[in-house]
Formats: structure tokens, C-alpha cells, sequence
């Protein structure tokens, strides 16, 4: 730093007009105020006092953050959502559909099809089979909600969620839909759902990012792209940091080899000091999110080997996981390193699960889907319920899409294949202001088109802020002259599913 104008240190002409802004004066007056404002906010603990009010006295208490978010009380303050990835069989796990043992065999009828459009996996068919599931189905609970075979320990808490069969997307392969469903939009580059929470919300802890995702290990099937969890055009400081197992849960974070924290330290304040003259010289909003990143990763370098560290666990939460849960990266085991997260205050914990894609022998691919997911969201649902944490934490399950009625490729007695379908298929909610025990939707005799309350992504997505207090239609961005916001100009909230 130049104590002059007449000491230009730099020979880059670019860096000598910031240095002539920059005489000891100016330094000194800026920084101290710029310090000072630093000071004042960590005292006040400002994320936490734009963070989501709970308790009795909330109403009373209702503070609104520098947004004006959020704009009703809500009824959310944190969310697990398991997304399936690969388009779950509805018709063999909860769409029950008795009358389709009758036509084993049959032609889909035109009527039903309605000229609906394909894929390029099936639209050669010479015929399209109907193929009833092979899957027993019973109903479970007070609420009587038809649940499947494969899913046991998901029968045992039908009563704690809200089944919705009547799930819609406009789009029919997997990329697209997956961005769809996780940004609100087919087309790349639009900010998640977590990054909007975290962008409108803030975060509920300074040492943990606001918005985490895990992704199951060694699963096949369609691909994940870290943009599924970015945050677009919002600011950098929103995207969602990937936690992996194993020895550095996420990437770079841990320090060099001879290299400790004072190290760090050091070094982070240089810099922070050099981005702060270049934020007032430029004024580029990134600048101020590179900072806060550099300071999160700084103190996450002593709150992920905590958060992570399943090691104090008791047995009995291990045994309710399941077995899988003693081994890092599992299903099992990221549904309990999701509730450990949410204790800790992550507002947005996403878990993705790949290989739910059955184009062929779907009984066998299903069933095995099942025994990997099972177990282990019914255990994430009861332990968040025994911590009375599920009265104030939204879960979430379900894929892109769903699978048609009608057999891709051989069909036989035992096995059939499914091909996309994302005209009618199932998801389900459960904890913060959702009814418990219902189910909502209704498809006709062949699970292929939505016949009573149809439930489109963007209605999702609206239903989702409302929980958290957000109008779907207020929280938005402004990016290249236009606001944008989740539900594009879509969307409403389906209040029928509500408490």
C-alpha cells in the first residue's frame, strides 16, 4: 500500500489508478469504518437475527431481514429433501391400480395415450403393453394409504406423511427434468432451490454453509451435475458445498502439509485486505462473496470434522438406519449425517440418490432401490420426529419423474420394463405445516394422466417457500434486466395440503 500518490509501487497501469485512490488517509478512514461495521455486525449476529423465528412468543417476535423476508410466519425452519434420481415407479410403490391384473397384456388405448409424447426409447414400439405391477400392496395406518412390498419401514410412518399422486412435469428425459425439478427451469444455468432459500433466508449457523448436499457413493445410473445445486446468478455465496466421504468431506478445505492455522490466518487477512480495496474500487458485489467464502471455509476448517464425525452416535440410532449407516456415504448413512446437519442448524440439506432409471427388468431394479432407501428415510422421518424436530423441518422425497403403465421392450409374467413418464407421478412431503397421514391426487386406472388435483413443479416449488414464510411471486432476483424468481411466472400454492 502506497503512503502517497507519488509512490506508485505497481508497474501495471491498471493497478497504479487504484493505488492513486488509496493515499494513508483514505486507507485509514475506510478501513476503520469498514472494520468497525464488521465489528458491529458480528456483535450483533446478524444472519441469525435474519434467520427464521420459532418458539411461542414468534408472532410477536416476527423480524423480517434486510429482504423483507420472510413475509408471513412460517412454519418451516429447516429441510431434508431425498431426491430419487431417475424417475421412481410410481405403480410399484404407491400408485395402486388392482384393475390393471385384467389387462395383462392389452394395448394402452389411444383414448388414455391421448397422443402424449414419447421417448426415443419406446416411440418405435410396435405396441405398447400394459404391465401391471407384480408387487403386493396393503394399506398401512390410520390414513389407509396403500404403500408396496418394498417399502416396510416406510408402511410403519405412513400416518406422518403427505402422499401426492398427482405429481406433473413438462419434461420427459432426464436432464432436463432433473434441472426442472431442482431449479424451475429445463435450461441450465438458474439457481436451486437451496441457493434461493439461502439467498432470501440467510443462514442459522456462521460456521456451516446454509446449503449442503450428499450424494450417495457408488451408484450408477444418470449423471449428477454440481450445477443441480448451484447458485446460478444469485451470488456465489449461496451455491450448495457437496460434503463426500471419506477423509476430506469437502474438497480443499483441509490446509497443506506443514501448514497450520496460523497460516491460514495470516494469509486471509492479507487478502482480505487487498479484496477490500478492490471492492471500493470496483464495486463488484462477487468480491464480497469471495471474502465470506474464504472466512466460511476458514472456520468450516473446525466444524466439519465435527459435524461429520459419526463416531458418537449410539448403537440403537445406528441400528434404526440400518446397517448401511456405519458406512460413510451410503444412503443410510447420509440420512443420519442429514439429521446431524439440521441439528447443527443447515437450513437446506439435499440428499441424491441415482439408479432409479428401470427401463428393463424395473421389478428387480426397483426392489433393490428400495433396499438400498427404505430403511433409511423411514429412520430419518422417526428420529426427527422423536427430537421434535419434524414439527419444524420439512422432508421431502421423490424423483423427476414418474414411469408409464405400458412395458419398454419384452414383456413377461416377472418382468417388465418402464419408460418415462412425467405426466402423473408420485411424491411426498411430510413435517413443517403439512397434514399428516393423507393422500392427495388422484390419476386414472392406468396411473398415466392426473384426474383430481394436479400438482405441477412450479406448485411444488410455491408450496415449498410458503412453508418457509416466502411468496413465491416476491422473492426475486434481478439478472440482465429482467427478475427472476423460483416459479418463473408460474405456479400456486396448494393450500389443501396444509396445516
Amino acid at each position: 500500500m502506497c503512503s502517497g500518490h507519488d509512490t506508485l509501487k505497481s508497474d501495471n497501469k491498471d493497478l497504479q489508478e487504484v493505488e492513486k485512490q488509496w493515499d494513508r488517509r483514505n486507507f485509514l478512514t475506510k478501513t476503520s469504518l469498514g472494520i468497525g461495521a464488521l465489528a458491529f455486525g458480528s456483535l450483533l449476529k446478524a444472519e441469525k437475527a435474519f434467520s427464521n423465528p420459532t418458539g411461542p412468543d414468534a408472532v410477536q417476535n416476527f423480524v423480517k431481514n434486510k429482504l423483507g423476508l420472510p413475509h408471513h410466519l412460517p412454519k418451516a425452519k429447516r429441510i431434508v429433501y431425498l431426491f430419487q434420481s431417475g424417475g421412481p415407479s410410481q405403480l410399484d410403490m404407491f400408485d395402486y391400480k388392482p384393475k390393471l391384473k385384467d389387462m395383462f397384456g392389452q394395448d394402452l388405448p389411444p383414448s388414455v395415450r391421448q397422443g402424449q409424447r414419447l421417448t426415443g426409447m419406446s416411440a418405435q414400439q410396435s405396441s405398447f403393453p400394459i404391465a401391471p405391477s407384480i408387487m403386493d400392496f396393503k394399506q398401512y395406518g390410520e390414513s389407509g394409504s396403500w404403500v408396496s412390498e418394498l417399502m416396510p419401514h416406510t408402511s410403519k410412518v405412513v400416518d406422518d406423511i403427505c402422499i401426492i399422486k398427482s405429481m406433473q412435469t413438462d419434461q420427459i428425459n432426464h436432464d432436463p427434468a432433473i434441472t426442472f425439478m431442482q431449479t424451475g427451469n429445463q435450461l441450465p444455468g438458474r439457481p436451486s432451490i437451496g441457493s434461493w432459500l439461502s439467498y432470501g433466508l440467510g443462514s442459522d449457523n456462521e460456521n456451516l454453509p446454509t446449503f449442503i448436499t450428499l450424494v450417495t457413493k457408488g451408484q450408477g445410473g444418470q449423471p449428477l451435475y454440481s450445477r443441480l445445486w448451484g447458485n446460478g446468478f444469485l451470488p456465489t455465496e449461496h451455491q450448495g458445498v457437496q460434503f463426500r466421504s471419506g477423509k476430506d468431506p469437502v474438497l480443499y478445505l483441509s490446509d497443506p502439509e506443514n501448514y497450520d492455522g496460523n497460516d491460514r490466518r495470516t494469509m486471509l487477512d492479507y487478502l482480505g485486505k487487498l479484496n477490500g480495496v478492490q471492492n471500493d474500487a470496483y464495486g463488484d458485489p462477487e468480491i464480497l462473496a469471495r471474502m465470506k467464502q474464504y472466512e466460511m471455509a476458514f472456520r468450516m476448517q473446525t466444524s466439519v470434522p465435527e459435524v461429520t464425525d459419526l463416531s458418537d452416535e449410539p448403537d440403537h440410532i445406528f441400528d434404526m438406519y440400518g446397517k448401511d449407516s456405519r458406512d460413510p456415504g451410503t444412503y443410510a448413512a447420509n440420512c443420519l449425517m442429514a439429521r446431524k446437519l439440521l441439528e447443527k442448524g443447515v437450513k437446506f440439506v439435499q440428499l441424491y440418490h441415482q439408479g432409479w432409471d428401470q427401463h428393463i427388468a424395473c421389478p428387480g431394479g426397483v426392489r433393490n432401490k428400495c433396499k438400498q432407501t427404505d430403511q433409511g428415510t423411514a429412520a430419518l422421518l422417526q428420529d426427527l420426529k422423536q427430537r421434535g424436530m419434524l414439527e419444524d423441518t420439512l422432508v421431502v422425497w421423490g424423483g423427476e419423474f414418474g414411469r408409464t403403465v405400458y412395458s419398454q421392450g419384452q414383456l413377461t409374467d416377472t418382468n417388465y420394463g418402464r419408460d418415462h413418464h412425467p405426466k402423473a407421478f408420485t411424491m411426498w412431503m411430510a413435517g413443517a405445516g403439512v397434514k399428516k397421514g393423507m393422500t392427495y391426487g388422484e390419476t386414472d386406472d392406468f396411473s398415466y394422466n392426473v384426474t383430481e388435483n394436479p400438482v405441477h413443479v412450479h406448485d411444488f416449488h410455491a408450496t415449498l417457500l410458503h412453508l418457509f414464510g416466502v411468496d413465491h411471486e416476491r422473492l426475486t432476483f434481478k439478472h440482465q434486466g429482467r427478475r427472476f424468481r423460483l416459479t418463473d411466472v408460474h405456479g400456486h400454492v396448494v393450500k389443501d395440503i396444509l396445516t
